[in-house]
């Protein structure tokens, strides 16, 4: 998306509404540096898509790892559930077979207990009443009726212990039994939320893979473009080269031409019976690398009004006294020709700070502030290209070949962000 914004703007952005007084006749040269211009703004934007999308793929990795993870825990989940159901189901097992058990001695004590009733109703001993007639004693009325007594607490003491160890066991079943239900449903409810979860990874995995497949498009795009930057760098130098030639040519001329001038003018102070002083100048002018132009008009007092550091306000200035001279793809001189951030890098150069040499290393320098706060000597950061902010909505860049540096409106373009360096 952002290669195309970039696409997009190269081909509706109007470069003559900016020429102004600086329109120059385009070179071949000119046309090519333009192109690697355009190119290496397109590249510097793809190298960003393809940040951004690689930090997007990382943060879906990182979740597929995540899901993954959680996948195995379920799993895991899982298998103990299966492990405490095989356990519950032995324990009722166990538990039908101890009930079972536990019938059958209740059902064998309850048997014995009617016969002893049924032999003591067959022997007569049927009542007390019945023990208290048939004694041949006082104590052994006493020992029948106790004998008689006891028999009876003692088969209802049994009955009603086994009748307690059958419920017991009956509660103890089905306590296991719902248990085992218990952990049948949360064994599905696991299983669902896994369907779930692997689901969720497959859908990612698939969204991984179509990133993966646009980052692989976006480089091979970015290597088009390094292709063709390469070949017209090659291009450039050959018409280079041959300016080179032509330039010394040209030097060697003037120079013998300024010879010419001095021997004659040497043979007129001779032959001059006057003491005028010599009218002819020496043309040679000397040039210091790097210095603010002074044919340049820019006003200041927007800078100086603007609220900010007052080296701040130095840079700007500093940086106003350009304006007008041309912009060189890959250059860094500010009166012979500087790109954007050779542009941005010489002028803080000058000033005895350090910055990287391309547009996007230099979106990392110093420190970022908002838009809303920015102050003269601020860097401004566009997609591809940087630019210094002077104040009052105002930037100073190097534009293009066609323009070179000139002062333009901070929004001509979306804002990434601006760094502050001092």
């Amino acid at each position: 998306m952002i290669g195309l914004c970039a696409a997009v703007f190269f081909t509706t952005y109007d470069f003559s509404a900016d020429r102004g007084a600086y329109q120059v006749q385009a070179t071949p040269k000119d046309e090519l540096q333009q192109q690697n211009q355009e190119d290496q703004e397109r590249l510097n934007d793809i190298d960003d898509q393809v940040n951004e999308l690689e930090e997007v793929q990382e943060g879906i990795d990182t979740e597929i790892q995540t899901l993954s993870n959680e996948i195995a825990e379920l799993m895991a989940s899982i298998s103990l559930l299966e492990e405490e159901i095989e356990v519950k189901k032995t324990q009722i097992e166990q538990a039908k077979s101890d009930l079972i058990e536990a019938q059958k001695i209740e059902r064998e004590q309850y048997e014995a207990m009617k016969v002893r009733v049924k032999a003591m109703y067959e022997s007569g001993e049927t009542s007390l009443l019945d023990i208290f007639f048939s004694a041949s004693s006082m104590q052994d009325m006493l020992n029948k009726a106790d004998y008689v007594e006891k028999m009876h607490e003692y088969d209802r003491k049994m009955l009603t212990n086994y009748k307690i160890a059958r419920q017991n066991v009956e509660d103890l079943k089905e306590n296991l039994e719902i248990e085992e239900a218990e952990l049948e449903e949360a064994q599905e409810g696991l299983q669902e939320e896994m369907d779930s979860v692997e689901e969720a990874r497959t859908e990612l995995q698939a969204i991984s893979d179509d990133y993966a497949v646009q980052i692989s498009k976006a480089k091979q795009q970015a290597e088009i473009y390094k292709s063709q930057i390469k070949q017209r760098n090659a291009q450039i130098k050959q018409i280079e080269a041959e300016e080179e030639r032509k330039r010394k040519e040209e030097e060697e001329r003037r120079r013998k031409e300024e010879e010419e001038r001095k021997r004659k003018e040497e043979e007129a102070k001779k032959n001059s019976s006057t003491n005028s002083t010599d009218s002819s100048t020496d043309n040679n002018s000397t040039t210091v690398a790097d210095k603010p132009s002074t044919t340049a008009s820019v006003d200041t007092s927007a800078i100086m009004a603007a609220s900010g550091s007052a080296k701040g306000k130095e840079i700007a200035i500093y940086a106003c006294g350009f304006v007008g001279n041309p912009y060189v793809a890959g250059g860094t001189s500010l009166t012979n020709g500087a790109d954007c951030s050779g542009f941005t890098q010489s002028v803080y150069k000058a000033f005895g700070y350090s910055l990287p040499r391309n547009s996007t290393s230099q979106r990392s320098a110093g420190k970022e502030v908002s838009y809303a706060e920015a102050q003269p000597g601020d860097i401004i950061c566009y997609p591809g290209h940087v630019a210094i902010y002077i104040g009052n909505g105002k930037i100073v860049h190097a534009s293009s070949a066609k323009t070179g540096i000139k002062i333009s409106n901070a929004l001509y373009r979306d804002i990434l962000c601006v760094r502050r360096i001092v």
